[in-house]
């Protein structure tokens, strides 16, 4: 019979057997990115028929991107938009080839990552699927910047402000030291005095951005292009 000192070992190894797959099944698992069949479909039938600036400013992500007004916010910047409403980062992933390496752009604005924390994924994995963004990316063109727009506070979706803050806390700690990623902060100045979303900055849904919320965007996000565009410019 084996001495009873040594089933301690034994036992600790068997409830880390039991622990590992528990924490590998919890990630929420990728939604089908073919949901954005036909939206990617209306994409390459535009791409087919206009011209589109090489080392442009692409701005790419969910619906917060989609109804941003872009051109018109940014005028006279060479910009192309290409966000997709509904997007998780994976999907982004999924169509980074028809939807941002296929543009050859300069600068890259990223906003994604509020509704896959909403669906349950985790601040790490949306830092995982940001990373496997940047690194394709910058594989295929490694001179091109990326801004990551904050994922934003909503009353809609406050509960999860705790978990969105932290994955906004992970990316701005992978962004830093790397002269190719830049980390905006758009949601402080989202919150109110209390520390609550401002009901002004979103539209009636309490979820996406009013003309009032991208007037706080804009300046932030111009500011940084305004920045990194300089900086590669410079001799």
């Amino acid at each position: 019979m084996l001495h009873s000192s040594r089933w301690i070992p034994l036992l600790l190894l068997s409830s880390l057997l039991v622990v590992a797959p528990t924490s590998v099944d919890a990630q929420t698992a990728d939604p089908d990115p073919t949901r954005f069949a036909e939206a990617i479909a209306q994409f390459e039938e535009w791409d087919s028929q206009n011209a589109v600036p090489e080392n442009g400013v692409l701005f790419v992500g969910s619906s917060s991107i989609v109804r941003w007004p872009t051109a018109e916010r940014f005028p006279g910047l060479p910009v192309i938009n290409r966000g997709f409403g509904g997007s998780h980062i994976s999907d982004v992933n999924h169509y980074i080839d028809e939807t941002v390496l296929r543009h050859a752009p300069g600068v890259i604005v990223f906003y994604a990552g509020n509704n896959d924390i909403s669906a349950g994924k985790t601040a790490e994995q949306v830092l995982a699927d940001y990373r496997t963004f940047v690194e394709r990316v910058l594989t295929d063109r490694p001179d091109t910047k990326i801004l990551f727009i904050a994922i934003h506070p909503s009353i809609l979706r406050w509960a999860d402000w705790p978990e969105m803050r932290r994955a906004n806390d992970l990316v701005r700690e992978f962004c830093e030291g790397d002269p190719a990623l830049h980390y905006l902060d758009v949601a402080s100045p989202m919150l109110g005095p209390d520390g609550e979303p401002r009901p002004e900055l979103l539209v009636e849904d309490n979820l996406h951005l009013s003309a009032a919320g991208y007037d706080v965007w804009t300046p932030i996000v111009a500011q940084a292009i305004d920045a990194v565009t300089l900086a590669g410019s410079r001799p």
